[in-house]
C-alpha cells in the first residue's frame, strides 16, 4: 500500500467538498467529530457520525457534504494548508457546527491487491461500534483525534500509518462479512486445496509448474484439481499462472531496473526472449516498452 495523500479536513456547516474521480486509486474518509454525508452515484447517501469509516475503492468521484442540497466546493478550490509532502489541511468555515475528518487517498500495486480491488464494492462503510474489533477502533480513532488536534512532532506520521491500518481493517471487514467475498478468487483461498495452489504459484512464480505437478503437491488427482480449480477461480492453473507472472512482471518493469534476463528468470522463464514474447502477447507492449512508459497498470 502507497499512500499518495492525506489531509485533515475541518470545515463548519454549511460545507460541501467534491472529490473529483481518482483511477486506480483508494479513497478513503473517517470521521474524528461531527457528522456529514457521502453521496456517491449508484449508492445510497451515507451518513458519517464520529467513527464511522469509509472507503471508495474504486476511485470514483463523490461528494461529502454537511447535509443533503448543500453546494460543493471541488477539492482544488477549497483552502489548503501543505503541512508536508503529503499532508495537508483543508478548511471551510461556514460558522455552524464543526467537523473534523482524516481523507487520503492511497494505491495498490502488488498483483494480488489488484485483484482484490477489482472484487471490492463501490462503497465500503465501517461502524466503529458495530465492528468486531469495536474497542480497538475507538480507541485508534481517538489517538488520531488526538495527535490531529496537538499537531506534535511526528504527527502527521502516526495519522497516515494509524490511517492505512484502518483502510486494511475495513478490507478485512467486507472479506468477513459480504456474501460476495465468499466466491470467486477470494473464494478459492479459503479452500484448503486450492488456496495452497494459489499460494504456491505465487510465492514461487520461478517453478516449472504444471497441472500434474500442482495437482501433487496439494494431494488430488489431474483431473479433479483441474476441474475444481476452473469451478473455483474461473480460469485454468496455467492462465492463472501466466496472469501473476506477467502482473509481477508489469509491477517490477515500472519501479526497478533489474536485467531483463534476470527477471525472466525469476518468472520462470528459460530466456529472455521466451519472457518478452509471453509479456507482449498478454500485456499488448513488450518489456522494453513498460519500462520506458513507467505509467502502465498491471492488469
Amino acid at each position: 500500500m502507497n499512500g499518495m495523500l492525506y489531509s485533515r479536513s475541518e470545515f463548519t456547516a454549511p460545507w460541501g467538498l467534491e472529490l473529483p474521480p481518482l483511477p486506480n486509486r483508494l479513497m478513503f474518509h473517517v470521521v474524528m467529530s461531527g457528522r456529514c454525508w457521502l453521496e456517491l452515484d449508484g449508492q445510497q447517501p451515507q451518513f458519517l457520525q464520529p467513527g464511522d469509516f469509509a472507503l471508495v475503492p474504486h476511485g470514483e468521484g463523490h461528494t461529502l457534504l454537511s447535509a443533503p442540497g448543500i453546494p460543493a466546493k471541488h477539492l482544488f478550490d477549497v483552502p489548503s494548508q501543505m503541512l508536508s509532502e503529503r499532508y495537508e489541511v483543508l478548511t471551510q468555515d461556514g460558522g455552524g457546527e464543526p467537523i473534523s475528518m482524516i481523507c487520503g487517498v492511497i494505491r495498490f500495486e502488488h498483483p494480488a491487491a489488484q485483484q482484490l480491488i477489482e472484487l471490492l464494492p463501490k462503497l465500503i462503510f465501517v461502524e466503529a461500534w458495530r465492528s468486531p474489533h469495536q474497542e480497538w477502533l475507538q480507541s485508534t480513532l481517538r489517538f488520531m483525534a488526538a495527535e490531529a488536534k496537538a499537531l506534535q512532532p511526528g504527527g502527521e506520521t502516526v495519522i497516515t500509518r494509524l490511517a492505512d491500518i484502518l483502510v486494511i481493517e475495513a478490507i478485512r471487514f467486507w472479506i468477513a462479512n459480504d456474501p460476495a467475498a465468499q466466491t470467486g478468487w477470494l473464494g478459492a483461498l479459503k479452500d484448503k486445496r486450492i488456496g495452497y495452489a494459489l499460494l504456491l504459484m505465487q510465492q514461487h512464480p520461478e517453478q516449472a509448474w504444471t497441472v500434474e505437478s500442482l495437482a501433487e503437491a496439494v494431494n488430488m488427482s489431474r483431473s479433479a484439481f483441474a476441474a475444481r480449480f476452473k469451478d473455483l477461480v474461473s480460469e485454468s492453473p496455467l492462465q492463472y499462472l501466466t496472469r501473476w507472472r506477467m502482473n509481477i512482471a508489469a509491477m517490477r518493469l515500472k519501479d526497478e531496473t533489474t536485467p531483463m534476463g534476470q527477471l525472466a528468470e525469476e518468472l520462470g522463464y528459460q530466456s529472455e526472449a521466451a519472457f518478452s514474447r509471453a509479456f507482449k502477447r498478454y500485456i499488448g507492449m513488450s518489456p522494453g516498452e513498460v519500462r520506458r512508459n513507467g505509467d502502465l497498470i498491471a492488469a
